[in-house]
């Protein structure tokens, strides 16, 4: 592997880490700066996650179109330079609007994964682009898997040592991008105010054959595989009685297969079943995969079926490789942009419905059936086969 893609891969995994690494000492952290409870941790820690998710879906156009303008190579750096000052500083912050202004700050500047997968389009031929999305989807996975598992060892030393490790390592890898990444952008685009908006971004992406409904797609099916991180922890505890321990080493399960999948096996199933043939294949296992945990109801059983949940992680970036394939070169960071915001919005929506429909299920007012929401994402995935079915009728 050359070292300008291994950088990128090293970015996504520590943009992922830099998440995970904070989340076990959020709570603390909290109610350290509020002197409140644990109730008003999770409402500041439910503003902060929005308002992080909400910056990168107003700020993922802007940093795309930007590399289509002015080139990848600066705005992945300059945005490791905020990333790592914005960990520092929360780390030293000592008020809970400190932290809000921080968060904003970093969702803004965590944007650049749209840039980073317009990097890799612009270096990889046709053929080569799912299987190289993939790999940025495998190692945002394995940071995931990481991230939380470092920050509560890390947390052994205190609520703020976590925010420095994130923040060290974005300047260790700003360092490694400084000399080692190459400016990939051959024909630079005139900036266009009017398509930094994300809904204008939207407008003008799915201007392109068949990208609106595709655009459409990514998002239900998004709003639909954020059900783990949404209501997994709360789902393990009510239903099977799982302690954290067995909820976070479930996850571990679900991130290492994932990241296996993404990583290893996207690649020989592409050439198997095509890029088609591969988003119909996991389209299928994803609304199996969540009508099986809707209904199951052995714990045991439901930890042995988590990794193999993961065996359907393969649409995103066989959608990302045929959504970039059907864009000009000189369009790739703005359409890389609109999915990354379409991605946001629904990680803003999504956790709001989930966890409602979750304690909908389980008040004793009502029928009983934790597994509610995943049956609501095996209904959204359903939603995406219809799109995917009609659109292959369209464009064949």
């Amino acid at each position: 592997m050359n070292r300008p893609i291994a950088f990128i891969l090293i970015t996504m995994l520590i943009d992922a880490m830099g998440i995970g690494l904070i989340l076990p000492v959020m709570p603390d952290l909290i109610q350290e700066v509020t002197g409140e409870g644990l109730g008003t941790a999770a409402d500041w820690g439910g503003i902060l996650a929005s308002a992080f998710a909400v910056m990168q879906f107003l700020c993922g156009p802007f940093l795309g179109n930007l590399s289509d303008r002015f080139g990848r190579r600066p705005v992945i750096l300059i945005s490791l330079a905020v990333l790592a000052v914005d960990y520092l500083v929360m780390g030293l912050a000592n008020t809970i609007w400190l932290l809000l202004v921080f968060r904003i700050v970093g969702g803004a500047a965590a944007a650049t994964q749209s840039t980073a997968n317009a990097f890799m389009a612009d270096i990889s031929t046709p053929e080569e682009k799912a299987a190289r999305f993939g790999l940025i989807g495998a190692a945002f996975g394995l940071g995931f898997v990481l991230g939380p598992v470092i920050g509560g060892l890390l947390a052994e030393f205190g609520t703020r040592a976590p925010f420095f490790a994130a923040g060290g390592l974005a300047l260790v890898n700003l360092l490694f991008g400084f000399f080692v990444l190459p400016e990939t952008l051959r024909r630079p685009r005139a900036f266009d105010w009017g398509r930094v908006n994300p809904l204008s971004a939207f407008r003008h992406i799915g201007a392109l054959p068949g990208l609106g409904r595709l655009l459409v797609l990514v998002f239900l099916y998004e709003f639909a595989f954020i059900v783990y991180p949404a209501v997994w922890a709360y789902f393990g505890a009510e239903r099977f009685g799982w302690s954290p321990g067995m909820i976070g080493l479930s996850l571990a399960f679900f991130g290492v297969s994932m990241a296996v999948v993404q990583g290893a096996l996207i690649k020989p199933l592409m050439r198997w079943l095509g890029e088609r043939g591969t988003i119909l294949y996991g389209i299928c296992f994803n609304i199996a995969a969540f009508v099986i945990l809707g209904l199951i109801e052995s714990g045991t059983w439901a930890l042995l079926f988590t990794p193999v949940t993961a065996l359907g992680a393969v649409v995103n970036p066989a959608l990302q490789g045929l959504m970039s394939k059907r864009t000009d070169d000189d369009r790739q960071g703005e359409l890389q942009g609109a999915i990354t915001s379409v991605r946001a919005l629904a990680l803003v929506m999504s956790p709001l419905v989930m966890t409602r429909v979750f304690s909908a299920f389980i008040d004793e007012s009502g029928p009983y059936l934790p597994g509610a929401p995943f049956l609501l994402s095996a209904a959204l995935v359903g939603g995406c086969l219809l799109l995917w079915i009609t659109r292959a009728r369209e464009h064949p």
